[in-house]
């Protein structure tokens, strides 16, 4: 029997996230998911008067691509990659799998090398496009959540298909906010970090680039961080699971990162470039339907209560200069029960234990709270 939520979630996309309008060329970007859903997804795209594009995908053989990857291979995929996304108004990508860590063995070498390549496609997606990416639950993402199958897959089509209007005025007062101060500082266990915000664009994220949603992001002045910070969510990069890392920072630059048996992978992909031990992004987790890790960046980036600093690209909106390969959202959650922490703009405290203090944000605090 088909789900009449994959209607809805491709009516999402189609709508509230791309908003396609007639004549709009929309390339669809779908690994290792329903048929039903793709179906799902190009009529309600051809319904709002668009074309659709399609490209399919199978993890197992972007395993075995990645594997044997070489520089002229992927130099050439990449032209006509991004010939295709020239050519594009919008992208919408859905990537299922049910193996997290399919890509663990795959060389580091190997995944540089594709990065290095396709890193100007996706720069030309993210600037030039009105995109959206999500994930698709499958049995090995609620293994990771601790979730039975059907309960992760009822959380999941909760926390896309909510109503980010209602959460979009609360994240555009914390955005003004972020945009009229200067320095952000943050406390917790093993944490102290500060660094400057001063002149960069503060954005509201609610349901149009990522399902689920739910941050507000800015960047750090390139120089500005000195400290030391720990994260408490595990991170899974290139396929390879970290647990504890941290960084401790100076003028900007990460001088020192561990994360316990995996700390030399860590560096490995911190030296992938010279923008790699450097920030590209802050950011307030605050879904507050979210609320705690799934082993998934793209919801647990949105936990209620949590925060996230990226080493690595900045994003265009929110440009301080860096400029790097990699991109990698690290998360610390600072409610009560995680250990609790605190976040100050200018000396102001706006978030404690991962609670806003002002009234007019307490839409964002965690649904438990």
């Amino acid at each position: 029997m088909r789900d009449t939520r994959f209607q809805e979630l491709a009516a999402q996309l189609a709508g509230y996230s791309t908003a396609l309008r007639p004549g709009d060329r929309v390339l669809l970007e779908l690994t290792d998911i329903p048929e039903e859903m793709g179906v799902a997804l190009i009529r309600e795209v051809r319904a709002a008067g668009a074309l659709p594009f399609l490209r399919l995908n199978q993890t197992r053989l972007n395993r075995e691509m990645l594997s044997g990857a070489v520089e002229e291979q992927y130099e050439a995929i990449a032209r006509h990659r991004m010939a295709e996304m020239e050519d594009m108004d919008a992208y919408i990508e859905i990537r299922g799998g049910g193996n997290a860590f399919e890509f663990s063995s795959v060389p580091q070498k190997n995944m540089a090398t594709a990065m290095k390549a396709l890193n100007p496609v996706s720069q030309r997606r993210i600037r030039h496009t009105r995109w959206c990416g999500l994930r698709w639950p499958s049995e090995g993402m609620a293994q990771q959540a601790a979730m039975s199958t059907e309960e992760f897959e009822d959380f999941y089509f909760h926390t896309c298909l909510m109503n980010y209007g209602a959460l979009r005025p609360a994240m555009k007062r914390l955005a003004e906010m972020m945009e009229a101060a200067d320095q952000i500082r943050i406390t917790g266990p093993d944490t102290e970090i500060a660094f400057s915000i001063k002149g960069l664009n503060a954005i509201p994220c609610a349901g149009e680039c990522n399902l689920p949603d739910g941050e507000v992001f800015t960047a750090p002045v390139i120089d500005s961080a000195n400290g030391h910070i720990s994260f408490n969510v595990p991170s899974l990069f290139q396929g390879i699971p970290f647990d504890s890392i941290r960084l401790t920072l100076e003028d900007g630059l990460i001088v020192h990162a561990e994360a316990g048996d995996k700390t030399a992978q860590l560096n490995a992909i911190l030296d992938t470039d010279s923008g790699a031990r450097r920030l590209g992004e802050f950011a307030f987790g605050v879904n507050p339907a979210i609320t705690k890790p799934m082993r998934n960046i793209l919801f647990d980036e949105k936990i209620s209560g949590s925060f996230h600093l990226t080493p690595g690209q900045a994003y265009h909106v929110a440009d301080n200069g860096n400029q790097s390969r990699i991109h990698w959202d690290m998360v610390c959650i600072q409610t009560e029960e995680a250990g609790g922490g605190d976040i100050y703009l200018d000396n102001e405290l706006v978030r404690h234990n991962g609670l806003f203090t002002s009234p007019e944000l307490a839409i964002l605090n965690p649904i438990h709270s």
